[in-house]
């Protein structure tokens, strides 16, 4: 099997033939495309997420941090600690544990959110640093908001710029492949763009002023967000690409490489499904979060319009980061 997430349709199989216990107190249940589980305690909930970081040989503390903790913002809630595990090769030296851990506590000081335990191991069974983080959330008791809850007619929203996180890895971890196409000063704006990876304040705002749904976009980029949305939720949508904040770096470092920014890894950004979107825009904007309108949900069928032309979008494959090494080979060689 190729690296990467598991295609839609054989993940969607595992869950479903491994689905034998149906608790009463868990409101949200796992699924694909759901970005967390929620289980009622009383008055309030506990928002769980967990997800590694296998694609990136940079930054992996801070990502393992923000990847984890942007899932519990996409329910609206407060992120409150973290376990971390760590794979390491036996090559690995106490430096580079340290060095992860440092980012893992400088990150998590920035959100407020505790380190709560976890694991370190030298294993053999890696052939290098993995990093994975379950996230812990709280909120009052129904107020998590479901990737699952997109509603015909709801203006779609994302934040910020699109394949940020791509872009910062690609320039971090491939810099000998792309130096020629970027000034000094692009090279700084790309890596410094790992910055603004977090959507905790986007998703506050975004839960405080009421909205249908939210999912952090990760691994598929923003076409494989959205095609998940509107699986978990039954619907369809039509965005444009036209609409899509993607920075002029991000433009040069995908041609390059030969990726689709619209399905590169985009933690950072935020998908976001109201019935009033200009005003929800407006208030992000306030709050110094840029945000666009990039279509709307329909009843069925994912459709992205691309030069006037409508084409159907089909089920998030492996995402473009792991595409990487194989392109420089075929086309920057």
């Amino acid at each position: 099997m190729k690296p990467g997430k598991l295609n839609w349709d054989d993940l969607n199989e595992l869950i479903k033939e491994n689905k034998s216990v149906n608790r009463s107190d868990v409101r949200i249940k796992n699924g694909v495309g759901e970005d967390c589980s929620v289980i009622e305690y009383g008055d309030y909930e506990c928002i769980v997420s967990t997800d590694p970081i296998t694609g990136a040989d940079s930054n992996i503390g801070r990502l393992a941090v923000h990847i984890n903790c942007n899932d519990i913002a996409s329910c609206g809630v407060e992120p409150v600690g973290i376990l971390v595990t760590i794979l390491a090769p036996e090559n690995t030296t106490l430096a580079e544990l340290k060095e992860v851990m440092r980012e893992i506590d400088e990150e998590t000081k920035k959100l407020n959110v505790e380190i709560l335990g976890g694991h370190t191991e030298i294993t053999k069974a890696v052939n290098k640093l993995i990093v994975s983080c379950t996230a812990i959330g709280k909120g009052k008791k129904g107020s998590a908001v479901a990737t699952s809850g997109a509603k015909d007619g709801d203006d779609i929203i994302v934040t910020k710029n699109l394949a940020m996180e791509g872009t910062s890895i690609a320039v971090n971890d491939y810099y000998e492949y792309i130096k020629d196409i970027l000034s000094e000063d692009e090279a700084k704006e790309a890596k410094k763009y790992i910055d603004s990876i977090s959507v905790a304040l986007e998703g506050s705002v975004a839960g405080e002023f009421g909205v249908n749904s939210m999912h952090d976009i990760t691994e598929g980029g923003v076409l494989g967000a959205l095609w998940e949305m509107a699986e978990a939720s039954k619907v369809g949508f039509k965005v444009y690409e036209e609409k899509m904040p993607i920075t002029s770096v991000t433009k040069k470092v995908c041609s390059k490489l030969n990726l689709d920014p619209l399905r590169f890894i985009s933690s950072g950004s935020m998908l976001i499904t109201t019935k009033n979107g200009e005003e929800l825009v407006k208030l992000l904007k306030r709050k110094g979060i840029n945000a666009a309108l990039i279509g709307n949900i329909t009843k069925s069928k994912g459709i992205l319009v691309k030069n006037n032309t409508e084409c159907e979008v089909e089920p998030p494959e492996r995402d473009e980061l792991f595409t990487i090494e194989e392109k420089i080979n075929k086309f920057c060689v």
